[in-house]
């Protein structure tokens, strides 16, 4: 059995596979990572090998290898190429590699251009080319992390629980909308510049994003995930 984990800045999620079998799934916020072998502890059959994606740190890293008894680990990074994907970055270590695994996800999805937005902790706004080439993308604020800014550097401003309006009569609901229109604004512009294709949406706030953009939108769980299964069955074939 292999167990895929993806830890990023706010929340760690798993999965446990048996080939495309998709068997369990859990998440939890990486603030209690130290729970993770309690929830390990109920997994049936003995695991194999682990593949992880850790954007959150060495100490979280830590944490996951000593949550669960494994026979390999494996730290992902991105690469020049993988599963069909060609790293157009600069530096193509630099890349992290909750991205990486996403633009591979997306890749096996549309099999074409593309624009893939995951919304954590930060907002990833990428871009695929029609022949599997990530071509750059974007990292802006999360939609939460950008109202938390404007309250830590305001002394009138307060942490609240706004809706969306398109012209807001209070405080909060000017926060929060603004945060949306803004990264809505960052898509919208990432599309107008690729062409026309089809935006692959995930993470927390995709709800709420997917309301708003007018554009051709693909909503996807767990990509991270999805795109560790695919490096895991490459690597290992």
């Amino acid at each position: 059995m292999r167990l895929l984990i993806d830890a990023g800045n706010t929340r760690i999620k798993w999965a446990r596979v048996r080939g495309d079998e998709w068997l369990a799934s859990g998440a939890l916020p990486t603030a209690r990572a130290a729970e993770l072998s309690a929830q390990f502890a109920e997994i049936p059959s003995s695991v194999r090998d682990v593949w992880v994606s850790n954007v959150a740190g060495d100490a979280v890293a830590q944490t996951l290898r000593d949550s669960v008894a494994a026979d390999e680990w494996h730290f992902i990074s991105a690469r020049e190429r993988q599963c069909g994907v060609r790293n157009g970055y600069m530096q193509p270590a630099q890349l992290g590699s909750d991205r990486w695994a996403a633009l591979i996800a997306a890749w096996h999805m549309v099999g074409g251009r593309c624009l893939i937005v995951n919304c954590g902790t930060a907002t990833t706004v990428d871009a695929l080319s029609g022949e599997g080439k990530f071509i750059g993308g974007l990292i802006l604020p999360g939609m939460e992390l950008m109202q938390r800014s404007l309250c830590s550097a305001t002394a009138q401003l307060e942490a609240g629980h706004g809706e969306y309006a398109e012209f807001p009569r209070n405080t909060a609901d000017a926060m929060y909308s603004a945060a949306v229109q803004a990264t809505c604004g960052a898509i919208e512009r990432q599309h107008g510049l690729l062409g026309d294709a089809p935006v692959v949406l995930s993470g927390g706030a995709a709800d709420a994003l997917r309301e708003r953009l007018k554009l051709p939108l693909r909503l996807e769980d767990n990509l991270v995930l999805q795109g560790l299964r695919l490096i895991a069955r490459e690597t290992m074939a």
